[in-house]
């Protein structure tokens, strides 16, 4: 499962990846995801959770990088990750090398409180 939301407030958006993740279920968020981006300000905050991952397809590389460049035309600031198991990050630090134009600033934390002291939340 893959679940995309926002909290404008913060000017963040909340990616959170859950059980398998398969590509379709990521291609068809997309849909969703452009009027919720349109609705942050250049310079917002991403927040991927991997804490409930068990697995992605092999195509998912594919999906992701096509989001990572449309937050890339967004106006993306900030990339926080949280990945609990280093086996599980699938390359990302590399796809972000060739789909986010602007390079943000990247974190990777082990944990959900980590992240939002990274953020301030």
């Amino acid at each position: 499962m893959y679940l995309v939301s926002i909290n404008p407030h913060s000017q963040l958006l909340l990616l959170s990846f859950i059980g398998k993740v398969r590509a379709e279920e990521i291609a068809a968020g997309r849909e969703n995801l452009i009027p919720l981006l349109a609705s942050l300000k250049p310079g917002f905050r991403l927040l991927s959770d991997l804490t409930q991952l068990e697995s992605f397809d092999p195509d998912c590389a594919v999906e992701i990088g096509k989001n990572m460049g449309i937050f890339s035309e967004y106006g993306l600031g900030m990339v926080v990750r949280v990945i609990p198991d280093s086996r599980k990050d699938f390359g990302l630090n590399i796809l972000s090398i060739f789909h986010y134009a602007h390079h943000p600033q990247t974190v990777t934390c082990k944990t959900m409180i980590e992240a939002a002291k990274v953020l301030s939340l």
